[in-house]
């Protein structure tokens, strides 16, 4: 029931030393597509004052429950079913949305009801912070997220790494890590 993710392993430290500095205030945590829930928990644990809330697909929800039983963490919610395509989601208000390694699984459409919906739910001045590989256009890609996106669009089509510069309507200035 418990899955364990070795990229999770390998990246939870550099993201947190950036959630470190953007965290600052207390407030509730969306995190979209947590996977395991192995982030759900190091992140919860080392940012007490954030309320974190974990959400994915039905089927990921025991992993994610049992890296929280196992955890006990009294800032770590219960994890919810979290549908891109429902316009209507489980969390109505929070201070951040948080979206690791999931905008290069999932369609573009599915990319673009993410943002719709973290737009909704996010205050102004909310913080969106979105982990992954991206493609750049001033470079190419490393030879190993070439092979990765290969996989991806084997898997599915519709995924694949996105371009990081694309130009669309919802986007707005950011800083890259």
């Amino acid at each position: 029931m418990k899955q364990h993710s070795p990229s999770c392993e390998r990246n939870k430290e550099p993201i947190l030393a950036v959630l470190r500095e953007i965290f600052t205030a207390p407030g509730l945590v969306l995190e979209i597509g947590s996977g395991s829930g192995q982030h759900a928990v190091h992140f919860a644990r080392d940012l007490p004052h954030m309320e974190w809330q974990p959400t994915d697909t039905a089927e990921n929800l025991p992993s994610i429950s049992a890296w929280r039983a196992e955890a006990g963490l009294p800032n770590l919610g219960e994890p919810l079913v979290l549908d891109l395509f429902a316009d209507d989601w489980p969390v109505k208000r929070a201070q951040a949305v948080v979206c690791i390694n999931t905008i290069h699984i999932v369609s573009w459409q599915a990319v673009e009801k993410l943002l719709t919906g973290a737009g909704r739910l996010l205050a102004p001045g909310g913080l969106l912070y979105v982990y992954g590989p991206y493609r750049y256009a001033d470079r190419s890609l490393e030879p190993s997220n070439e092979d990765f996106d290969r996989w991806l669009k084997d898997r599915d089509p519709v995924s694949g790494v996105r371009l990081f510069d694309a130009r669309h309507p919802w986007r707005v200035p950011c800083r890259a890590h």
